[in-house]
């Protein structure tokens, strides 16, 4: 006869009269759970946790006021920062202070203490909820511990960022003036050097190649108007040597002295003609010999005039013999001109030897220029640099200022720690609702599976089922007396075990909150 299984419907009977049969079976099983758990949850250690948040401040009215000219400490991410912070080897030694681990008798050995900070790092979570909010909170058996630890955490927190931003300051000051000393060295030393230049080359001036082009263009336009000067004066003084060369140098001209022996002549003429007709009384004779004696007087007294003017100056030859005029100015014309064609000739090889000197000037200038110009520019760049770093080092220290006065970023405890009244965690309850919930199921689970997997037929339907015949009838199983009393007896030790269940929860419960702060 082979074996199958009961189906669901067919347990609920079976389970009932297996339940009524092992009913102190269960009850014990019930009893025991029960107790185990609110045995274990009393013994739990406890764990009290206290919690504190800080609130960090970016900004107020100073760091508004002093926008780009002071630099703000700011916190990326702020949760990482404060576990390096509380966790550092500083912080967790004045923790090993404040909780009492270090005045243990023996004191901890520095292995202990490792252990000791380790377990303190596993219980301190540090969250950041907020950009603005870090929350840092501790769990410790100890309630009065736990609020110690947590308020010095949060302390220690804010302590040591706000050392570490006047450090990162200062820090940042001191640099930057150390490149502000080194470039002003540098600065001076570019200076010194760009002085010696340009006292060894006097040539090295600023504007100097402009100088000396202009001066060049200046002495070359010098240099081109005397050359149409030399050219127009030689055209002149060729012209005035073709009108020399034409010109006599003295010239005949009819004098008074010539007149007056040309009229004598004609007189003599006259007379001569007058004395063949007429005798000398003719009164045109005695006029004309009355003339001729006045002509006569005339000369004399031109003769002694000549010969006066002739002693003082030479500029007749003879009466009918003088210098010509015209060639007397056309030599002075020449000569004039030959005198200003030297002079031009004097001035255009002065203008062309200053030339000369100045192209010479502007070759010694244009091979300075590169050595003038890379020291030019090493002062300019050192120059920029040390005034940019002048401003930067007045930034700094305004920003130091305001971490020193505390300032700019800032920290705040938002949320003070208070001391845990009620432990965290799982707890007597949990234990206690988690032991009776357990007692209930674990052994009706049993109870369920032995049913359900007992091989052994148990009803009508289940003979059917395995043998393939119907059943005419069943005998119902009949409790003699003694079964009676047993059962009795069986129900009354489990109401007496459930009933020592709820009293030791009762007594625990009672415990707790009357006995225990």
């Amino acid at each position: 006869m082979a074996t199958s299984l009961a189906p669901l419907s067919e347990l609920t009977p079976i389970l009932v009269t297996e339940a009524r049969r092992r009913m102190l079976t269960l009850g014990t099983l019930f009893a025991l759970i029960a107790l185990a758990a609110l045995v274990i949850g009393a013994t739990w250690p406890k764990r009290y946790e206290s919690a504190t948040t800080i609130l960090v401040q970016e900004s107020n009215i100073v760091t508004g006021l002093m926008e780009g000219r002071a630099v703000a400490t700011t916190v990326a991410d702020r949760a990482s920062i404060a576990r390096e912070v509380i966790f550092s080897r500083k912080v967790m030694g004045d923790i090993l202070e404040v909780g009492g681990w270090t005045a243990r008798q023996p004191p901890p050995s520095p292995v202990e203490q490792d252990r000791i900070i380790e377990t303190i790092t596993n219980r301190t979570k540090i969250t950041s909820p907020r950009d603005n909010l870090i929350e840092i909170s501790y769990s410790d058996g100890d309630a009065a511990r736990s609020y110690r630890v947590t308020q010095r955490l949060a302390e220690s927190f804010i302590q040591e960022s706000l050392a570490a931003k006047e450090r990162e300051s200062r820090n940042a000051f001191d640099f930057i003036n150390s490149q502000v000393e080194s470039y002003h060295k540098k600065l001076t030393d570019a200076e010194d050097k760009l002085k010696a230049y340009r006292e060894a080359n006097v040539d090295a001036r600023p504007g100097g190649e402009a100088d000396s082009n202009a001066r060049i263009a200046q002495l070359r336009s010098q240099v081109e108007q005397a050359r149409m000067e030399m050219m127009e004066q030689s055209s002149r003084e060729g012209a005035l040597v073709a009108q020399v060369s034409g010109e006599s140098e003295v010239t005949a001209v009819q004098t008074r002295d010539g007149q007056i022996r040309a009229q004598l002549a004609e007189l003599q003429g006259q007379l001569d003609k007058l004395l063949l007709t007429y005798t000398d009384d003719y009164p045109d004779v005695v006029r004309i010999r009355h003339q001729m004696q006045d002509l006569q007087e005339s000369l004399k007294r031109n003769e002694a005039q000549k010969a006066t003017a002739k002693a003082d100056s030479p500029s007749s030859i003879d009466s009918a013999v003088q210098y010509n005029p015209l060639y007397t100015e056309l030599r002075s014309k020449l000569n004039e001109v030959r005198r200003n064609r030297g002079a031009t000739a004097s001035r255009l090889a002065a203008s062309q030897t200053m030339l000369n000197d100045e192209l010479e000037r502007s070759k010694r200038i244009a091979s300075s220029e590169n050595a003038l110009s890379e020291l030019t520019r090493d002062y300019e760049v050192n120059r920029d640099i040390y005034q940019d770093l002048l401003k930067r080092r007045e930034n700094a220290r305004v920003s130091m200022d305001l971490d020193q006065k505390q300032q700019g970023l800032t920290f705040r405890i938002q949320e003070p720690a208070v001391m845990p009244l009620r432990p965290s965690g799982l707890r007597l309850m949990h234990f206690a609702m988690a032991g009776l919930g357990l007692g209930i199921v674990l052994p009706l689970g049993l109870l369920f599976g032995y049913a359900r997997f007992d091989p052994r037929a148990r009803s009508a339907a289940q003979i059917e089922r395995m043998a393939g015949v119907p059943v005419l009838a069943t005998i119902p199983v009949y409790a003699t007396p003694g079964d009676r009393r047993r059962h009795f007896m069986h129900a009354t030790l489990l109401l007496a075990i459930i009933a020592a269940v709820g009293v030791a929860y009762v007594a625990m419960y009672w415990i707790r909150l009357e006995v225990l702060p």
